[in-house]
This record gives structure tokens, sequence and C-alpha cells, in this order.
């Protein structure tokens, strides 16, 4: 009887620990799911592992259920409201009309991939005929000239904003540095930062455009021209908050920190490497946050004016065609702009994850 207490009790523990276990592995991933957008399903795994399911159900019910429930009722207001509302180009589209609207725009965009592909193949075919018959000098690569599909839009104004985030953090990041470690470079910078950070980036453009046009006369280059435009526009509306960050997340280091560089007679190198940066990281990942958030709105606008074939352009384009389908069309841009900065910031946030201790979300 003792016996079979002992493995009872045995076993028991063994339950225990392996739930102890399971409950260890399920907080650690919470982090990430929290990153990922999806802490609901911290509460889905320890409601199945068995942790206090009525007190679970209501974590899911707050975190997916909510939600869920306010898209549902957002979806069914919109789909009702937006037939009443009459425009120059018809009735405002409703759910069923935008979505008939993806399903278009990726059918256009396969269409186009393979138009694409077999243009490519047919050069290739006559480069291999030219080669084989001996007159290799006169084979040569011909660019596909036909539209750009959506995804291809898509993926323009990705590559243009994060090309002028770059740029951005290259320049706001020294200089915030500069402007936490001194009292004087604070001064001179500080008032810069107030009278050009209001600035639209409508009145950047066309000063970018000309300084732009001016030093890149022809569009045979790396970039194209209104490519570079963009991308400068972007970079002067979203380089300040990383700067107004950095600035401050140096500037608060403790000075007991400060005090023991001095001890330890580091160079600024060293300084900056081993002890500013490291302290500051989690103000100056805020900063780039804002700043990609600020980026990725600017963008839209200035690809409109610049005309650079993202989806700035897109909006456009389909605003001045003025058909059936442009409203829903121009919705749907809407829409992935919003879904794509979401991922953008939780790209951010995963990256400050990585590299920060901050519980910020």
């Amino acid at each position: 009887m003792a016996a079979i207490d002992s493995d009872a009790l045995n076993d028991a523990e063994a339950r225990e620990q392996r739930r102890a276990r399971m409950f260890t592995r399920i907080n650690k991933a919470d982090r990430w799911f929290t990153v990922l957008g999806l802490a609901w399903l911290t509460p889905v795994l320890k409601a199945a592992a068995g942790d206090n399911p009525r007190a679970q159900a209501k974590e899911i019910w707050r975190l997916l259920g909510v939600p869920v429930l306010a898209i549902c009722l957002f979806l069914l207001a919109w789909g009702a409201l937006a037939p009443k509302v009459q425009t120059s180009l018809g009735a405002v589209p409703g759910p069923a009309q935008v979505w008939e609207e993806v399903v278009n725009l990726h059918a256009d965009a396969e269409a186009k991939a393979d138009k694409k592909a077999k243009f490519e193949e047919m050069v290739d075919k006559r480069n291999a005929k030219l080669i084989a018959a001996g007159r290799a000098d006169e084979a040569k690569q011909v660019a596909f000239t036909g539209a750009p599909s959506y995804y291809e839009q898509i993926w323009t104004s990705i590559k243009t904003v994060f090309f002028g985030f770059l740029i951005a953090t290259l320049v706001a990041v020294p200089l915030g540095i500069l402007a936490g470690l001194s009292p004087n470079a604070n001064a001179a910078i500080n008032p810069l930062v107030q009278i050009f950070k209001p600035v639209s980036p409508l009145a950047w453009l066309p000063i970018v455009t000309m300084v732009v046009s001016a030093l890149y006369a022809t569009n045979e280059g790396l970039f194209a021209k209104s490519f570079l435009i963009s991308a400068i526009t972007v970079t002067l509306c979203s380089l300040w908050p990383t700067l107004i960050n950095t600035a401050l997340g140096v500037a608060s280091i403790d000075k007991d920190l400060i005090s023991v560089s001095k001890v330890l007679k580091m160079n600024t190198r060293t300084k900056i490497t081993k002890l500013v940066l490291p302290s500051a990281l989690p103000l100056i990942f805020t900063g780039l946050r804002l700043s990609l958030g600020v980026g990725w709105m600017v963008l839209i606008a200035a690809e409109m004016l610049a005309q650079n074939p993202g989806l700035g352009k897109f909006v456009w384009d389909e605003f001045q065609n003025g058909s059936s389908s442009s409203l829903a069309k121009i919705m749907v841009a809407v829409f992935t702009i919003g879904i794509i900065g979401f991922l953008l910031d939780r790209v951010m946030y995963a990256l400050q994850s990585l590299f920060t201790f901050t519980n910020n979300r």
C-alpha cells in the first residue's frame, strides 16, 4: 500500500513539474506573442494547459473577442451606410465591392507577372541565338516596360520608406548623441529642430524636387529620380523623432555612470559604445518607431506628387482615372497602407525587444 502511495506521489510530482515547465515556456513565448500582436495566444495556451480556464476565457474575450467583435460591427456599419453616400463616382463601395477589387488586383498582378516572365524568356532565347550564331556583341538585356503590378507598387513603397528611414537614422542618431552629451551642441541643434520639425512634406517636396533635378539630371543612375525625391522627403520629415528621443535618452543617463566613465578614463568612442548607447537604446528605439511611422505616412503624399511608382502613385492614378471601380481600389490601398504601417511598427518593436529590456508596447 505504501509503495502504491509512493508511486502515485511520484507521478503527481512529475506531472506538476511538467506543468510548471510548460507554463514557463508559455510565459517566455508571451513576450514574442505580444511583439507579433498575438497576445491572445497566451491565455489560449494557458487554458489548454488547465490554468484557471474561467480567468483565461475572460482574457481571451478581452484580447481576441472584443477586437473581432469591434471589427465585425465596423464592417456591418460600413456595409449599411456606404450605399447611402453618393459621390461623383457613384456610391461609396462596401466591404463586398472592396474585396472584389482585392481579388481583381491579385488576378491582374498574376497576369502581369506571367507577361513579364514570357517577355524575359523571349529576350533570353533571342540572346542565346545571337551567341550561338557568333554575334554575342549584339546580345543585350532589355528591361520590361509594362505597367507595374499592385504587389510591385507595394514593394516600391517599402523600399523607398526604408531607404529614407535609413538615411534619417544615420543623420539623427549621431546628432542626437552629440546634443545629449554636449549642452552647447544641444543649444545649437534645438532651434533648428523646433523650426523644421513641423514642416509639411508638401512644403519640402518642391525644394527636394528642384535640388535632385539639378544634381541628378538623368534617370540613368543607380536610383530613379522619383525614388530619390520621395526617399529624401521621407528623410527630412522622419528624422526629428529619432533625433529628439536620442538626445533625451543620452541626456537622461545616470550621472553616476558618467562619473564612473571619468574615473576609468574612457575615451569618447568607448564611452559612447559601452555606456551611452546601451543606456539610451530604449528611447532611441522609441524614436525609431515614431520616425518609421511618420516616414510611412509622408511617403504616400510624396509618391503622389513625385510620381514614384508606389502606393501613393497608385492612389493618385485611380483618383485621376475616375472609373466606377476607382473608389474601391483606393479603399484597398487605404487598408493596405494601414496594414503595412502596423507590420512596420511590429518589426521595429521586435528589434527593440531583441536589443533592449524595455516593456513598452
